[in-house]
């Protein structure tokens, strides 16, 4: 048995592993990475790895262990140090007892994510030990991770498998997404509700991520004023599923990420294809974000 313990975390630092899938008839999102591509990436570096990941926020996070253990680091681009040394991002490495390891802020991303080849021992719920913050299940006591916790590593009985041909790396998510600062989006179930020119706008026009973003979801800034003056629309509340962007009644678009509620009565005018998601959750605020309505015959 290993022990980590956390020297310092960024906010909405959490435990994922794959997600809790099959549970949104009864009000609970799957969760999971926030970037997936980047989580499996960093399974495939170790060769097999525990399911559960770290994954920490732009702000970094600093650790060491009480024993020797492999990790790898994916996601973003950040500052890696070792005992003061610094390394490659993103890196796999060898980690001796009392080893410190330092992730600091870099150019690139919201998310990063630490696996190791050891199992976090921590209790599943509901078969998954995500964190979900916006209902406090799972993870470490249902909370972001802070300094001070300690979190014991334990060899694993069922590892994730090794990088397999056709298997769908960070690297070939990101190939396969469109040019940087465009986001493919199929219209969404209330599209025809809503103006001809609305819907013509938004295709048009620029948005930019704010800073109201967490893993429920992403606030966009409208400066073109697409949904200023949008009508209340008369809805039934309904099945949401991660990249729906909804329209807030103050006009706000607002795209609903990996913790987002079951259901809403907002309208939605379209959803991020997901092969586009996990870029989207690494673009920070004040990037410049437009849309590109894509249909299901035309995706590759």
């Amino acid at each position: 048995m290993t022990t980590l313990t956390v020297k310092r975390a960024a906010p909405l630092t959490t435990l994922q592993d794959g997600g809790r899938f099959n549970m949104l008839g009864h009000g609970i999102s799957a969760s999971g990475p926030m970037d997936r591509g980047a989580y499996e990436t960093a399974g495939q570096m170790l060769g097999a790895a525990g399911e559960t990941a770290i994954e920490f926020t732009a702000a970094g996070i600093d650790f060491t262990a009480d024993g020797a253990l492999s990790a790898a680091c994916t996601g973003g681009a950040f500052m890696l140090r070792v005992n003061g040394q610094a390394r490659q991002w993103p890196a796999s490495m060898d980690l001796q007892a009392e080893d410190l390891v330092e992730i600091a802020p870099g150019p690139i991303g919201n998310y990063g994510y630490l696996r190791f080849d050891r199992e976090v021992t921590i209790a599943p719920v509901l078969g998954s030990r995500s964190t979900n913050l916006t209902v406090g299940l799972g993870g470490l006591d249902g909370r972001a991770l802070r300094a001070g916790d300690r979190l014991e590593l334990s060899e694993f009985s069922h590892a994730s498998s090794p990088s397999t041909p056709g298997a769908e790396t960070d690297q070939t998510v990101r190939r396969r997404a469109t040019p940087r600062g465009q986001i493919r989006v199929i219209w969404g179930m209330h599209a025809d509700r809503l103006p001809r020119e609305m819907r013509e706008r938004f295709q048009d026009a620029a948005f930019t991520v704010s800073p109201r973003l967490d893993r429920m979801g992403v606030q966009l800034e409208d400066p073109a004023g697409v949904f200023r003056g949008l009508q209340q629309l008369s809805l039934v509340s309904d099945a949401i599923v991660p990249g729906d962007i909804q329209i807030l009644g103050n006009g706000t678009p607002t795209v609903l990420m990996r913790d987002h509620q079951p259901t809403g009565g907002y309208p939605r005018i379209a959803t991020i294809v997901s092969a586009d998601l996990d870029r989207f959750a690494q673009m920070r605020p004040g990037t410049e974000v437009r849309f590109q309505p894509v249909s299901l015959e035309n995706l590759p």
